[in-house]
């Protein structure tokens, strides 16, 4: 087991290490009919994307932080032949393709492209007007005719919270809820199983479990302490299995906390809820209730035992983080136009590089300046286009190591 390679017991110790994805020709491949289909509710500009895409790198880099990226992991991971090879045919299984002809003639294609090339290819989509030996040869391919690709786009990956979720000196990589995202944890299994760093590291939960689970739901808030969102995208019994697999010697980790949030999009992930931005300071969804249901998962002896709990978002931190004081920053501040608003371009998913530092979309104003009169350091990233993805800074990244 590699110790060394993850290392995050906290959501805003000095982050050290970041897996980002730049976002790539897939978005280049979101269509109006098909949006609702791969997850979005607007197409971005894939020029200006980039550009904000670096930006966010840059203003990493120039605070202390090794960026590492998706792509150059998969790479790096795809070492030789037999693995590549198995690899490509996982990735057309996987695709959903149903004819051995096409089947074969994407394998070819994969295998004629140097590794980065075809990884970059496989997250872009292919469309059937690339394919110059295509021809519908069952059923399905003439019922899926005004179709225009032959494996979709995956335009999310640009949020590497998701797929999987480092924990400790281990990570969870993730069954997600959609076809359409669940085919980007293939990316992780690799890198877990075939990375020269990764390979050995201690997986506290694994893609071929029956229930879904995403990254975005999991908050390490502190050494002892886990939350993690029952959500529109995470089950139940999947925080059961992760609580029974890291609430063992292999952790420091002593607890699980359990937060119902609500089963809609505008609430997706607990991160959208509320993210920690200090020892005491978090940012909060103004549409939070005051009441909250929350279950304690602790390991009694070698038995999983769960207490339900009721209280404030306020309440609930204080007494499980042991503060005496909890300031809960609104997105939006008061108002409840600016709340609305500045929600929906996820004014309250900040990505903390340091206690009471952090990286804040520049299109969410009101609450940037809520943020700084609360003492809080922040670093702005443009947004423009970015945004149209649903989901800010937090959502963009995936922490290595933080001290």
């Amino acid at each position: 087991m590699n110790n060394n390679a993850i290392n995050i017991y906290s959501e805003i110790g000095k982050l050290k290490k970041v897996l980002l994805h730049r976002p790539g020709k897939e978005l280049e491949n979101l269509m109006p009919e098909y949006l609702e289909r791969l997850l979005f509710d607007d197409i971005p500009f894939l020029k200006i994307a980039q550009e904000e895409h670096d930006a966010f790198a840059g203003i990493l880099k120039v605070n202390g932080v090794e960026v590492v990226y998706l792509t150059d992991l998969v790479a790096e991971s795809i070492s030789n032949e037999d693995i590549k090879d198995q690899f490509i045919k996982e990735f057309i299984k996987e695709a959903g393709v149903n004819s051995a002809s096409k089947s074969q003639i994407l394998y070819e294609l994969f295998k004629s492209l140097d590794t980065k090339e075809m990884i970059a290819k496989m997250i872009e989509g292919i469309r059937k007007s690339e394919l110059k030996d295509y021809e519908k040869s069952n059923l399905m391919d003439f019922l899926e005719d005004d179709y225009p690709f032959v494996t979709d786009p995956l335009p999310n990956l640009y949020f590497t919270r998701d797929p999987f979720a480092s924990i400790g000196h281990g990570a969870s990589v993730h069954k997600m809820l959609t076809v359409t995202r669940n085919r980007e944890t293939l990316f992780a299994k690799y890198i877990f199983n075939y990375n020269p760093l990764y390979k050995g590291t201690k997986l506290w939960y694994d893609r071929t479990e029956d229930a879904h689970l995403e990254g975005g739901d999991i908050l390490i808030l502190n050494k002892e302490t886990i939350a993690v969102g029952i959500s529109q995208r995470t089950h139940p019994n999947a925080i059961e299995k992760l609580a029974k697999n890291i609430l063992t010697e292999d952790s420091n980790f002593k607890k699980i906390l359990a937060i119902d949030i609500p089963k809609q999009r505008t609430f997706m992930h607990l991160d959208t809820v509320f993210t920690m931005v200090d020892y005491d300071k978090f940012t909060m969804h103004p549409n939070i209730k005051n009441d909250m249901n929350l279950h304690v998962l602790q390991m009694d002896g070698n038995k999983l035992s769960i207490n339900e709990e009721h209280g404030s978002l306020e309440d609930i931190l204080k007494k499980h983080l042991n503060l005496d004081n909890v300031k809960l920053i609104k997105c939006g501040g008061n108002n409840i136009i600016d709340a609305a608003r500045e929600q929906w371009n996820d004014g309250s998913n900040t990505l903390a590089i340091a206690p009471g530092e952090v990286v804040v979309y520049s299109r969410n104003n009101v609450t940037n300046a809520v943020l700084e009169e609360n003492g809080i350091k922040i670093h702005v990233m443009p947004s423009c286009e970015l945004s149209r993805g649903r989901g800010g800074p937090r959502c963009m990244s995936m922490p290595l190591i933080r001290e």
